[in-house]
């Protein structure tokens, strides 16, 4: 089982992070939760003309055919960065589920031009984002429809616009999806994760307290040092589900993320002090967002339930 990503794979990871390094992300995801797009649209526009929007895409339908692999190694970068947008479900879930319909050409070449699409999949994914400004789609006991757009609903991370969706056209058979959005959400919190150590480090290196920089006490090293090493330690199981995609090792995978990028946050929240609940600094961004992607795409009990009931059936 290889872990190391190749050079091909680790460029196209520093291409999105360049990007985005260089993207207002943060005042996008402001904008993208008044429900004014525009900013956040500018940023998706650009991560398209790289080739992440058809990443997923078959390369019948002209995107790059990649696989998890890739899927997981760009994910982080878009967690890493808080990017805002239904990412998971244009990228990655909704190419998996069309692909293999006689119909695809409808969508898939648009998707790989950059057009945005979502999807909801209940009972664990039951609402889905964005749909007044992505093309809708439900799956319904194992078929995908069409969807319609109904009435949008609140979220703790305000970039996350809810709505609900009932199914149209029934379109048919479903492909594999499910495990390649928990895959795709988990490398989210795992960037998430980092992107919250990063902030979290050049804080206590300018913040000073008795005279020196806070970072330099030992308490503050201990806890952000813990940080990392959850991170360290979810990450190689993120890239080992990546490589098998069984249901086992997805679940175990996201189950430590979202305690690793959990812990993150608070960690980032405990060193930044007052200031990190306040909504004008963009740390919130971050925390918001993973408070609501933890339990997105099924939460930690039933992803511990479902590893547990995995062991046991061996």
């Amino acid at each position: 089982m290889r872990f190391t990503p190749s050079e091909e794979q680790s460029q196209l990871a520093a291409t999105v992070h360049e990007l985005l390094a260089d993207a207002d992300v943060a005042a996008a995801i402001r904008s993208w939760g008044t429900g004014e797009p525009a900013g956040g649209l500018d940023v998706l526009a650009r991560l398209a003309k790289v080739g992440v929007a058809g990443l997923a895409v078959p390369e019948r339908f002209g995107g790059a055919g990649a696989g998890p692999v890739e899927l997981v190694l760009v994910f982080e970068e878009l967690g890493r960065h808080a990017v805002p947008g239904p990412l998971v479900e244009s990228f990655a879930v909704v190419p998996a589920l069309l692909a293999d319909l006689p119909d695809a050409s409808r969508w898939l070449p648009a998707l790989a031009d950059g057009e945005l699409a979502t999807v909801a999949m209940p009972p664990h994914v039951p609402y889905a984002l964005d749909a007044d400004i992505a093309t809708p789609f439900v799956v319904v006991d194992g078929t995908v429809h069409t969807g319609v757009s109904g009435r949008r609903l609140g979220s703790v991370d305000g970039a996350r616009r809810l709505f609900e969706v009932s199914a149209g056209e029934e379109l048919g058979v479903a492909g594999s999806g499910f495990d390649l959005g928990v895959l795709c959400c988990t490398a989210q919190l795992v960037g998430l994760g980092r992107g919250l150590l990063e902030q979290a480090s050049a804080y206590v290196r300018q913040r000073r307290q008795f005279g020196r920089p806070v970072g330099e006490f030992q308490a503050v090293k201990h806890h952000l040092a813990s940080v990392h090493v959850g991170l360290e330690l979810a990450r190689p199981l993120v890239h080992g589900a990546a490589v098998t995609m069984a249901a086992r090792d997805v679940s175990a995978a996201r189950v430590a993320a979202a305690d690793a990028a959990y812990r993150a946050a608070r960690a980032a929240l405990q060193v930044h002090g007052a200031i990190g609940f306040t909504q004008e600094y963009d740390l919130g961004l971050w925390l918001t967002k993973v408070r609501a992607l933890r339990s997105a795409w099924g939460t930690q009990s039933w992803h511990r339930d479902r590893v547990l009931s995995l062991l046991s059936s061996r």
